[in-house]
């Protein structure tokens, strides 16, 4: 089809989740004209609507929602200020210049807009992924598939699981059990420490669900369902726990199959579009929000992000971003930093770069490989820049804030660096 036949809008949101919604009822607000959200589900309001408990919605709506109330009202909220939530549609590549080719009920249709932003989000590590060994036997999943069974089939895939992680995921697969009445008999956790808050601890404690830390999963058993599974202290010494399930839970991975085939520069480390400050990718017609610029976040968090990311692409549709053409490309220069976001910083003929009164825009965020205590510094040569203390563990959201460097000329490289103390 050509060009000259294609549909065409102002912004295209790739992704009906927490972050996409927000940002599409942001743009309405401002007064975008057309604003397309396009949704491969059947319903708008991503992963919230698998999440049958609270609380969602505090920050957003002023009240304690569940999951599936909250992505309903955010829905709602968008389709109020006239955003055109388009569902069961796919989208199958995307090209420069916001062109977007569809896969739809009525077959293949095309989109081109002015910006187009990705919010397609994140899914967790899969068992395979992991390398675990044993069977293949019925019984084994992610928290998303145990949710999806739970709350919208309302189905009791098996009465005494494993979950594997303690991130606060994990925590909501413990919830998830309970409103099924499935007794999950262990939380599994390598690290020395539990990876949500210490809190949370008392949730499965009040549940009587043991947290087993510096425990390491070994082997799945059974041949057509989970009869249990060997689990290697940190003696070295093997455990074998009866049950009849396990639940694989975090270590987010980006939902990012549709951006790594496409023309937009990818970032190993985050599995995400490389983007800068504003959340423009390496294209600048396509903007990352929520999960699809720094897995993983919650909803709220998401949310916020996306009205950010809406505020920015408002901005580029005005032309105001036209002067931020220069890159000052950031990196991390030891092995302690996982990722950090934005990779870059879009900067003016100036080397100056932009700075107002925002959050996230304003800061670089970084996650740690382990738990570390130091001082986080970027440097430019042997010049320090900005830098900040920090006590971290992994999973936690740490922030450089950029404001130090508005008054300075930026060279094309940058670098992050943890000194550890002693």
């Amino acid at each position: 089809m050509s060009s000259s036949t294609r549909e065409q809008c102002d912004v295209a949101i790739i992704g009906g989740g927490p972050s996409g919604l927000a940002a599409a009822t942001e743009l309405k607000r401002l007064g975008v004209d057309s604003v397309v959200v396009l949704e491969r589900e059947c319903e708008a309001g991503g992963i919230p609507r698998h999440c049958g408990h609270s609380p969602f919605g505090l920050r957003e709506f002023r009240r304690i929602l569940s999951g599936p109330s909250y992505a309903g009202k955010l829905s709602t909220a968008a389709k109020s200020q006239g955003v055109d939530v388009r569902l069961n549609t796919t989208v199958v590549s995307i090209g420069e210049s916001g062109q977007l080719e569809l896969s739809t009920v009525d077959g293949l249709n095309y989109i081109n807009a002015r910006k187009v932003i990705l919010s397609t989000g994140i899914r967790e590590t899969t068992r395979a992924a992991r390398l675990v060994s044993g069977q293949r036997p019925m019984g084994v999943m992610t928290t998303g598939a145990l949710q999806s069974l739970v709350y919208l089939e309302h189905k009791k895939p098996f009465k005494n699981p494993v979950i594997i992680g303690s991130e606060l995921v994990s925590f909501s697969a413990l919830l998830s059990c309970r409103h099924s009445g499935i007794r999950p008999i262990a939380i599994i956790e390598q690290n020395p420490r539990i990876t949500a808050h210490l809190g949370l601890k008392l949730l499965a404690r009040l549940l009587g669900v043991p947290i087993y830390c510096r425990s390491r999963l070994q082997e799945i058993m059974g041949r057509r369902t989970v009869s249990g599974v060997k689990i290697e202290t940190a003696s070295g010494k093997t455990n074998v726990l009866e049950c009849d399930g396990v639940v694989f839970t975090g270590k987010f991975i980006a939902e990012s199959s549709l951006m790594r085939k496409s023309h937009l520069q990818f970032d190993q480390a985050t599995g995400n579009p490389v983007v800068d400050q504003f959340g423009r990718c390496s294209d600048a017609d396509y903007f990352a929000t929520g999960n699809m610029t720094h897995p993983v976040e919650t909803a709220g968090f998401c949310w916020s992000h996306g009205i950010e990311t809406a505020q920015q692409v408002y901005a580029a549709l005005a032309g105001k971003l036209d002067k931020f053409n220069r890159r000052s490309v950031i990196y991390p220069n030891n092995s302690l930093i996982k990722y950090a976001v934005p990779q870059v910083l879009a900067i003016a003929d100036n080397g100056h770069i932009q700075v107002e009164n925002r959050s996230d825009s304003q800061s670089i965020q970084i996650r740690v490989n382990k738990p570390v205590k130091g001082r986080l510094s970027l440097k430019s040569g042997l010049e320090t820049l900005a830098e900040k203390s920090i006590n971290v563990l992994p999973e936690r959201r740490v922030e450089l804030e950029l404001r130090t460097l508005s008054d300075k000329r930026l060279p094309e490289t940058l670098y992050l660096d943890i000194e550890e103390a002693d």
